[in-house]
């Protein structure tokens, strides 16, 4: 049985109904980690303004972080607890453990302040995701540019055939989307990264808390200015909904294109069989439903930011009830997102153009119309008179079922005297592309230089991990130091093999690192086996970090990376399997994989008496099922 935190000014049993009605555990339990975080800190903090002696403060971290690591290896514990909300939860479950003391924690804090800063935390933190994945999907779009750079494609306006464009340059239009969501991110996060904590119900507290010490505790830029509005805005998460609803609409407006271009009708591109589906009654149809739920998703997320704009413009200052609306439409929008920003690059990555197919394509429909009128006006016609030959041309054309070109020299002199032999090859497809090399245009030269400056930008464009926030990233040579101690340290303790800096270095493209605050904590390797097969090997992380998910993170970090190279299996082996099933690995006979016995058992020094366990992820389940 809990007893609500309010309890005490209120008598008799709460009604079963309004509990159902009024409860938020069901779903803002996705912010135990934020609210256990956001605890930690104000336990430091209301003992730096001695509430709590250090001692008593070291034994709330303590079991603040034993209820984290509950939380997270036995789900069950909340998802069945009845609790009303996160917070009590996690209060409850404090009390258990240290009696009394647990009882002082909310010393000067409200839950309006609290429930502030858990939301903050947890959308700080999910934007950094989204960035992430925004980048991987530039840079899908990046990579198919650059494999189409040379494929013509018509260009569309009001749907019907325009001009020439290179395909690369259709795809680096959606790229300047993105990294203009990815930009609105983070524009929204210096707004989400201002700490209420402090802030009291309404007036602040009463205690003498330095908020500035206590904000960078947390990682944020700051304090919150006025308390009034701390405990009661949720701009921030209006924010966070407009980019992500402004972002779904540039996914619709992508599938929708991708869906017209791989119509039987259009048959310009063929979609990779992974992310379509078939018919139960038709056997010929191929469906695009990985796109047409992209655009069907961008109503759910744009009516996410509405609910929440309807919900905040009547509500009188400070905290109402009415701000528990917030936290459904918020985690609904990103988990929405994320599902279709992974979905994308693998996608891309698959798209198949029909080259010959796209030209005809390119060249048909008079899309050389304009360049006929530009070649006039360099002859001296004045642009406008140009153009009205051009289409009197054009309709000449039409009547004879012909192209332009291939109207004969006397037919084009009829209604451009000024034109000469030359023209004909003013109006080829190739011709057209090369006249439009400036900056932002599709000639071939104009689209080389914005691959390359996209892939600068995408290079040197970095998500910003907040204090204490683990960044997963490729190694990089100056990261060669700390990787050699991670793994000498590891193989030392018999956990890993041992490998010498010059394997390493000749390896560090196999490598990836987490990095604290600039420091690298942890790292691991990819190793390829096959096209289909590859090794996690080589995981340590520092002594000082382990128990806060970072080598989790840096299996899912290869898990990913592996998806994204369409490798079909990870494998690895361990003697702490139970870690690995957690990151969804499974145990398999080490026989099964004849790649490593072959090559690696065979000179390992443990061949003889191996104690490892293999495992095994099958990296399509998560990122390409269809």
């Amino acid at each position: 049985m809990t007893t609500a935190l309010w309890a005490g000014r209120l008598d008799g049993k709460t009604d079963d109904l309004f509990r159902e009605f009024n409860d938020s555990l069901p779903f803002d339990r996705v912010l135990v980690r934020e609210d256990i975080e956001g605890s930690i800190a104000w336990s430091k903090a209301i003992m730096r303004a001695q509430v709590i002696t250090s001692e008593e403060q070291s034994q709330i971290e303590t079991a603040l972080a034993e209820i984290l690591t509950l939380a997270q290896e036995d789900p069950s514990s909340i998802v069945d607890a009845d609790d009303e909300d996160v917070h009590s939860w996690v209060e409850r479950q404090l009390i258990a453990r240290v009696g009394d003391l647990g009882k002082k924690l909310h010393t000067g804090r409200s839950r309006n302040d609290q429930v502030a800063t858990d939301l903050r935390l947890w959308t700080a933190r999910q934007l950094r995701l989204r960035q992430n994945e925004l980048k991987a999907v530039m840079n899908a779009l990046v990579d198919l540019a650059e494999r189409e750079k040379t494929t013509a494609f018509p260009g569309y306006t009001h749907l019907q055939r325009a001009q020439p464009i290179l395909f690369a340059h259709w795809c680096l239009a959606y790229v300047e989307m993105f990294r203009r969501d990815s930009e609105r991110i983070t524009d929204a996060l210096k707004r989400v990264r201002l700490s209420p904590l402090g802030s009291g119900a309404l007036a602040g507290t009463a205690y003498p808390i330095d908020r500035e010490l206590l904000a960078k505790d947390l990682g944020f830029r700051a304090p919150t200015a006025n308390s009034l509005d701390a405990v009661g805005d949720r701009d921030f998460v209006i924010e966070t909904l407009a980019a992500c609803a402004l972002c779904a609409v540039h996914l619709s407006r992508l599938a929708e294109d991708l869906i017209f271009y791989s119509t039987s009708e259009a048959a310009l591109v063929e979609l990779p069989d992974a992310f379509t589906s078939g018919s139960s009654l038709m056997p010929q149809k191929k469906n695009p439903d990985a796109l047409e739920l992209f655009r069907g998703k961008s109503g759910r997320q744009i009516g996410n930011l509405v609910t929440l704009l309807v919900t905040v413009k009547g509500l009188p200052m400070a905290y109402n009830k009415d701000l528990q609306e917030d936290k459904e439409p918020l985690f609904d929008a990103m988990r929405q997102l994320s599902m279709c920003l992974r979905v994308l690059p693998p996608l891309v990555t698959g798209i198949t153009v029909n080259r010959e197919a796209a030209l005809v394509a390119a060249a048909e429909g008079y899309t050389n119309a304009t360049d006929l009128a530009d070649y006039l006006t360099r002859l001296g016609v004045p642009f406008r008179e140009a153009h009205h030959q051009a289409g009197r041309l054009v309709r000449k054309a039409i009547e004879s079922h012909s192209s332009l070109e291939e109207l004969s020299l006397e037919v084009i002199r009829e209604q451009a005297p000024r034109a000469n032999n030359d023209v004909y090859t003013q109006l080829t497809v190739s011709a057209t592309l090369e006249k439009r090399d400036v900056t932002g245009g599709t000639g071939p030269r104009a689209v080389e230089s914005a691959i390359e400056r996209v892939r600068r930008m995408l290079r040197e464009r970095a998500v910003p991990a907040g204090k204490g926030e683990a960044e997963f990233r490729q190694a990089r040579m100056d990261d060669l130091d700390a990787i050699v101690q991670l793994v000498d340290y590891w193989a030392q303790h018999g956990e890993n093999l041992p490998r010498s800096r010059d394997d390493i270095i000749k390896a560090i493209l196999d490598f990836g690192v987490a990095v604290v605050d600039g420091r690298v904590v942890g790292c691991a390797a990819l190793w390829i086996y096959t096209p289909d097969l590859a090794e996690i090997r080589s995981l340590g992380i520092h002594t000082e970090f382990q128990g806060r998910g970072i080598g989790q993170g840096l299996v899912r970090h290869f898990q990913h990376v592996a998806s994204q190279l369409h490798i079909d299996k990870v494998f690895v082996l361990t003697r702490a399997p139970e870690f690995f099933e957690r990151c969804n690995f499974s145990r398999v006979s080490i026989n099964s994989l004849p790649e490593k016995v072959l090559k690696d058992c065979a000179n390992c020094p443990k061949n003889t008496c191996c104690d490892e366990i293999a495992l095994v992820h099958d990296t399509v389940l998560p990122d390409r099922a269809s």
